[in-house]
């Protein structure tokens, strides 16, 4: 049975559909990086199937890309979503060198995917989405780049920890999403005090760019807004 990529997380913040260009873009201001990731927008999602759906609880996980921008080069991703910790298998089709499957576990269950360029390069990357079980519903991400279209390559999220600026009050209940030619993270602040189902700090965005690293791609900060 197929199931689409969104999901119902931060209280229905994200109930639409999220932009994906892979053309030459502007960078996103903070006003169109954070309209897109509300429930108000609707967008059509360039080169791959779009969500049309929350995800069901406890229901397992299958998104099939379609061709993103004639690249000749698709994505099938599934997950059994049968417990706390899951497997994710990434299956490419149409690289020239290797398609062979990956397979690797995540902390909680698949709640979305969606094909981007971020790096405008003509080749296409693979975004995975998991959320923690438990309270605290933690994000994380599964990401694979296609080599100049010959293999995959796996993208690199450093810990958000790892940003004194960008983690300060963070307690879970974050999203991912691909807006225009960055990959956003959006998550409730939490104030000192606060439960973990009231946080009165406002909303924090965090905007990653995919740039070349020393052993391969990294997702690196770029901007931090708060709304």
């Amino acid at each position: 049975m197929r199931h689409s990529s969104a999901r119902p997380v931060l209280t229905a913040l994200i109930t639409g559909l999220f932009v994906v260009s892979c053309g030459a873009q502007e960078e996103p201001s903070p006003e169109s990086a954070a309209a897109a990731l509300t429930p108000e927008v609707k967008a059509a999602q360039v080169g791959q199937e779009a969500a049309q759906a929350p995800q069901e609880a406890g229901a397992p996980f299958e998104f099939t890309s379609t061709d993103y921008w004639d690249s000749g080069i698709t994505f099938h991703v599934t997950s059994p979503n049968s417990g706390s910790i899951n497997e994710v298998t990434i299956t490419p089709s149409g690289l020239e060198i290797d398609n062979s499957p990956v397979t690797v576990e995540v902390d909680g269950t698949v709640t979305g995917a969606e094909v981007a360029d971020l790096n405008n390069d003509g080749s296409p990357e693979i975004y995975v989405y998991a959320t923690s079980a438990g309270s605290g519903s933690y994000g994380s991400l599964v990401a694979y780049a296609t080599n100049n279209r010959k293999s995959m390559t796996p993208i690199y999220l450093p810990p958000l920890t790892d940003n004194p600026e960008a983690s300060e009050g963070y307690m879970g209940h974050d999203e991912f999403a691909v807006v225009e030619s960055i990959l956003a993270q959006r998550f409730p602040v939490y104030a000192e005090g606060d439960t973990n189902a009231n946080p009165t700090g406002g909303t924090r965005q965090v905007q990653y760019k995919l740039e070349a690293g020393e052993a391969g791609w990294v997702l690196r900060a770029d901007k931090v807004d708060e709304y």
